[in-house]
């Protein structure tokens, strides 16, 4: 029996999750990640290198419980984001007998991770405003136990209506766990739902240091719930899964200077974000640009595949968006600098219309 035969028969047939690193690429403007364009600078203050690391790091915990408004019971730290979505699947999900649902055009990894594991994988499409529909996902639940929901959505850039994630938990209640996911809220602070675990048990909120926080390379993520969903997380994760250089640096960013830093940068993306949308519009090769509430726009071309790749072989890396439902023509572009924006309505005005 060779390698191959030996291994899981979903995992043989695994597509894995396609990251920007991943995909590859050679260039000097990365804008294809949804990560922030300059790197923070930390220097180290731990050196107990020689010793495990705590698997909650207390300090790391307290910091991120005041600055999402929740208590400390209440959070749990792990390896990104993606780290917490695998989790949940680990903690509530049986093999085989269970699935997940989700909403695409969102996040692949919910997919991806649950394939990992051999849990069903259910979809209900997002209506043609990439709102929630309520009723197909009423209709689907059968089995359900985990639905993540991403708002914003990624890679839409459009926040998911609140009065919709209020009926989606009422739906759910008492039959599946509820995860939002979070990754781009400091974008839009006043969206977030982490204020509604006190109503939801079954609420769970996804958050990560990636994107405002400009700490995509140091893998810190949270996940923010009731305490008896946090206590069943803590059965299923590593035993130690943050370094602690990791957890130094989350610390020194969630304190009181490290969160002012992040929103002045969260303002600079946003004047960016403004300044590149009202530019695209004048752009020949431009279909339409949609509304976002994140670091990045949702971008529709005549011809995608060429502006792609023209923008490739200048050095200039987006992310092709063409096989989600209902994004055909469409590419992902993260917000970078003022003169990495500049460099890709240069590159688009060289470029026909239809």
């Amino acid at each position: 029996m060779s390698i191959e035969e030996l291994a899981r028969k979903n995992v043989r047939e695994l597509t894995p999750y396609q990251s920007a690193r991943r995909l590859g690429g050679k260039g000097d403007v990365w804008l294809n990640a949804n990560e922030y364009p300059i790197a923070p600078e930390f220097q180290l203050t731990a050196q107990t290198f020689n010793r495990y690391p705590e698997c909650q790091p207390a300090l790391v915990i307290e910091r991120y419980a005041a600055y999402a408004g929740v208590n400390k019971e209440q959070v749990l730290v792990s390896r990104g984001a993606d780290e917490g979505i695998e989790l949940l699947i680990r903690a509530f999900c049986e093999p085989g007998q269970d699935a997940i649902l989700f909403c695409p055009p969102t996040y692949g990894m919910y997919a991806v991770s649950a394939e990992t594991f051999g849990v069903e994988r259910r979809t209900v499409e997002a209506k043609q405003d990439w709102q929630l529909d309520l009723p197909a996902i009423a209709a689907s639940l059968d089995n359900v136990k985990l639905i993540y929901a991403c708002s914003p959505n990624n890679p839409t850039g459009n926040l998911l209506d609140p009065n919709d994630l209020r009926n989606l938990l009422e739906l759910a209640k008492g039959k599946a766990i509820v995860a939002i996911d979070e990754a781009y809220i400091e974008f839009c602070p006043q969206a977030s739902v982490a204020s509604w675990l006190s109503d939801y048990p079954h609420l769970v909120v996804l958050r990560t240091l990636s994107k405002a926080f400009a700490l995509a390379g140091l893998r810190c993520g949270f996940t923010l719930a009731n305490e008896d969903v946090i206590a069943l997380l803590l059965k299923v994760i590593a035993p130690y899964p943050l370094s602690t250089p990791v957890a130094d640096i989350a610390a020194q960013a969630l304190s009181t200077e490290g969160i002012r830093v992040m929103r002045q940068r969260v303002t600079v993306i946003a004047e960016n974000r403004s300044w590149l949308q009202q530019a695209l519009q004048d752009c020949a090769c431009v279909e339409q640009v949609f509304t976002s509430d994140s670091n990045y726009l949702l971008v529709r071309f005549t011809a995608s595949s060429h502006v792609f790749k023209t923008l490739w072989d200048q050095g200039i890396i987006l992310r092709d968006q063409n096989k989600q439902p209902g994004l055909s023509g469409c590419l992902r572009i993260t917000i970078g600098t003022r003169t990495e924006c500049q460099r890709v309505v240069d590159a688009l005005n060289t470029l026909p219309g239809a």
